[in-house]
C-alpha cells in the first residue's frame, strides 16, 4: 500500500455555535523503498461543512443533549456518509459550554454517535492550538522568522495560542465572548458572566442582570475588553487585563510578528456596523459590538504585531479538529486487531538517557517508579490503565531491547495483573521487536500493543484506531495543556 484515503469528521459544541465537518486524509509512504515504513497524512480535503446552529441549552447551565444528536444524525444524512466509515476526527466541547454541567455526558454520546473511531476532547488549551490550525496560523509560522499568534473568540471565551516554526508554544485563554453579556433589542440585560465581575470593577465599569444597558455602554465595556485582551498578549499591561485570563497566566512575553482573530466574534469584525441596541442584540448578546470595537482597534490602535487574516473564521475550531488531529504510526507496529479501537487512553512517560537504560539498576527503580505512579493516579483493574511512551533509548541493541521488555513486563505484571493489555508508545522504530519480546514474557496475560514514530507527553490522551491495511494505525494525540516555552 502506497497510499489511502481515510474519512474524518470534527464537531464543536460551543457556547455560541455548534458545527461539523467531514474530511478525507490520504496516507502516503514517505520514506524510501529500502527503509522501514513511515506513513503520514500528506493531504486533506475539506468534503462537507455544516451550516452553524446555535448551541441548544436548556435554561442557562445545560446543553440540550436530544437536540445535539438530532442535529448530528441530521447532517450526516446530508454529508452522505454513514457512520462506519468514520475513522477519525475529534469531538471538543468548547467555551463555557465545556463547564455546562452535563458536558460530559454530551462528549460521551457525541463519541458513541458519531462512527467508529470519534474521539471526545475538550480544553481551553487545546481549543485554541485546533483553531490555530484551522485558521492558518500554524501552516504562516512556518513561513516567517517570527512567532504567529491566533485568537479564536465564540462566545464565552478567546483561545490564544503562539506558533513558531510550525509548533504551539503557548497559550492563554480569556473571559473575552460574545455571550458573556445577553440582552433583548431594549438592553434590557438578562444574564452577565461571574467570570468578568472582577474586570469589570477593576475597569471602573458597570453591567448587571435586570438592569437596562445603553448602546454607549455596552460599546465602552466592549472597547475595553478588546484593548484588555491585546495589551496582555503584547506585554503592554498585565495587571488589570489579567483579570481576564482564564487558568494560567503566561510568565513571560512573547514578541509576536503576526496576529490574526478567527471564530464567531473574529467573522463579525467584518460585518456591517452596529448603529442601535437592536443591531447589537440580534443573537441575544453583546458579540456584534466586540467585534466591531476590536475591528476598531484595528485600524486605529497601535501594538507590535502585523494583523492578518484567518483562512477560516467561524468554522476554524472545527475544521482544526476535524483535519489536523490525526497521527499515523508505521507498519513496525506489534497489535492485536480486534483490540481496537481504543479510546481515551491517558499517557506515562519512561524517559531516560542513553547511559540511564544500559544502566540495570536504574532501568529497575524508574520502572518501577512510573508503574507505582500509573497505580495511584488509575488504579488496577481489567482496563487498560495507561499508555506507557518510551522515550530517549536511540539505537537499541538486541540484549538492551530484551532486557527493557523483561523489566517492563514484570513490573506491569506486578502492579496490573488483572489488566488484559498492555499498551506501548515507542519515539523510534522498535515498536514490532519490542512488541515481539514482550509478547514472549506474557504469553496474553496481558496482550500487547506497541507502536511506534508517536510523539506523546505525560498528561497526553491518546487514541488508536482500526488498523489500516493490516498495520498502520490512526492515532489521535490530545495535548490537553500545554507548556508555555519561548
Amino acid at each position: 500500500m502506497e497510499e489511502q484515503w481515510i474519512k474524518s469528521v470534527g464537531i464543536d459544541v460551543g457556547t455560541s455555535t455548534t458545527k461539523m465537518i467531514v474530511s478525507r486524509l490520504r496516507l502516503g509512504r514517505m520514506s524510501s523503498t529500502f527503509s522501514l515504513p513511515r506513513f503520514q497524512i500528506v493531504e486533506r480535503q475539506l468534503l462537507y461543512a455544516s451550516p452553524v446552529y446555535t448551541t441548544p441549552l436548556i435554561g442557562f447551565d445545560e446543553i440540550d443533549a436530544e437536540r445535539i444528536g438530532a442535529i448530528l444524525k441530521d447532517e450526516y444524512q446530508k454529508a452522505g456518509i454513514s457512520l462506519s466509515e468514520i475513522k477519525s476526527g475529534a469531538v471538543i466541547i468548547t467555551g463555557e459550554t465545556a463547564s455546562k454541567k452535563n458536558a460530559q455526558h454530551i462528549v460521551h454520546l457525541l463519541a458513541e454517535r458519531s462512527g467508529d473511531f470519534v474521539v471526545a476532547t475538550a480544553g481551553a488549551d487545546l481549543e485554541g492550538v485546533l483553531a490555530g490550525k484551522g485558521a492558518g496560523a500554524q501552516k504562516r509560522s512556518q513561513a516567517i522568522a517570527g512567532n504567529v499568534v491566533n485568537v479564536d473568540i465564540g462566545g464565552g471565551t478567546a483561545n490564544a495560542v503562539f506558533f513558531y516554526r510550525g509548533k504551539a508554544i503557548a497559550t492563554v485563554t480569556f473571559h473575552v465572548g460574545g455571550r458573556l453579556i445577553r440582552l433583548d433589542e431594549r438592553g434590557a440585560v438578562s444574564y452577565v458572566s461571574p467570570n468578568i465581575t472582577s474586570w469589570l470593577t477593576a475597569k471602573g465599569l458597570s453591567v448587571r442582570a435586570g438592569e437596562t444597558a445603553t448602546y454607549a455602554q455596552l460599546q465602552e465595556i466592549a472597547l475595553q475588553m478588546s484593548r484588555s485582551m491585546l495589551d496582555y498578549l503584547s506585554g503592554r499591561e498585565r495587571q488589570i487585563s489579567g483579570l481576564l485570563v482564564s487558568g494560567q497566566q503566561m510568565q513571560e512575553v512573547i514578541p509576536v510578528e503576526e496576529f490574526s482573530i478567527s471564530g464567531g466574534v473574529g467573522a463579525l469584525m467584518h460585518a456591517d456596523p452596529v448603529r442601535d441596541l437592536t443591531e447589537v442584540s440580534r443573537y441575544g448578546d453583546f458579540g456584534p459590538m466586540l467585534g466591531q470595537m476590536l475591528q476598531q482597534v484595528r485600524e486605529r490602535e497601535t501594538y507590535p504585531f502585523r494583523w492578518i487574516e484567518p483562512e477560516q473564521t467561524v468554522r476554524a475550531t472545527v475544521i482544526g479538529a476535524g483535519m489536523q488531529s490525526t497521527e499515523i504510526s508505521g507498519s513496525t507496529v506489534h497489535i492485536k486487531p480486534e483490540l481496537l479501537p481504543i479510546k481515551n487512553l491517558p499517557i506515562l512517560k519512561l524517559e531516560l538517557a542513553r547511559e540511564e537504560w544500559e544502566n540495570p539498576v536504574r532501568l529497575h527503580q524508574e520502572a518501577t517508579s512510573v508503574y507505582e505512579l500509573g497505580l495511584r493516579l488509575f488504579g488496577s483493574s481489567t482496563a487498560i490503565p495507561f499508555a506507557l511512551a518510551l522515550s530517549g533509548i536511540g539505537y537499541c541493541s538486541y540484549a538492551l531491547l530484551q532486557r527493557i521488555a523483561q523489566e517492563l513486563a514484570d513490573a506491569y505484571k506486578r502492579y496490573f495483573s488483572e489488566s488484559k493489555t498492555m499498551v506501548v508508545i515507542c519515539e523510534t522504530d522498535m515498536a514490532k521487536a519490542l512488541g515481539q519480546a514482550l509478547f514472549l514474557r506474557c504469553k496474553g496475560a496481558p496482550e500487547i500493543i506497541c507502536i511506534d514514530q508517536v510523539r506523546v507527553e505525560y498528561g497526553d490522551y491518546i487514541d488508536l484506531g482500526e488498523p489500516i491495511s493490516g498495520t498502520i494505525i490512526p492515532v489521535v494525540v490530545k495535548t490537553l495543556a500545554f507548556d508555555e516555552r519561548a
